[in-house]
């Protein structure tokens, strides 16, 4: 099994390089886990809509160049359906059952992701209806995909 996450922009903060480093460590006896980093658009101050709309498709130019096209690609977005625990587990082993090999997660930028990475998304998930920075967001998904292994194992993790 295959897990990637595909992330618009850099992390400059130390403790959450050394945060998602720490989950990588921990998945790579369950699974090939690798985060794509992909370069973000600048959004200019009281970018007007047109302008926003443009940047999110540049991103996602770089999205689409990343996604293999033979895996499951699960967007995160405000809108999509939200999981606990529990069932993000049994969702992801659902996929790994049903014969996805390669499971690659998107997180967009600061603008969020551009309607044609939607599109392309099998499906769409939210972890809250709050907005998090894209790095904190990596380490939130690098967790719980870490949390999922471990219910699915029946390790000790998840209460």
């Amino acid at each position: 099994m295959k897990i990637t996450i595909i992330s618009v922009g850099k992390i400059k903060e130390k403790f959450y390089r050394e945060a998602i480093a720490e989950y990588a460590k921990r998945l790579s006896s369950y699974c090939k886990f690798e985060i794509i980093e992909l370069q973000d658009e600048k959004t200019p101050d009281k970018a007007s809509a047109e302008t926003e709309r443009l940047i999110k498709e540049k991103e996602a130019e770089r999205i689409m160049k990343a996604v293999d096209e033979k895996g499951y690609l699960i967007a995160l977005a405000i809108n999509g359906k939200a999981y606990d625990s529990v069932q993000f587990s049994q969702h992801i082993e659902k996929l790994m059952i049903t014969g996805n090999s390669h499971i690659q997660f998107v997180i967009g930028g600061s603008l969020g992701l551009a309607d044609s990475v939607l599109k392309l998304a099998d499906e769409y998930i939210s972890f809250s209806h709050f907005t998090f920075p894209h790095q904190l967001m990596r380490v939130i998904l690098a967790e719980q995909i870490y949390r999922a292994y471990r219910i699915m194992n029946h390790e000790p993790y998840h209460k």
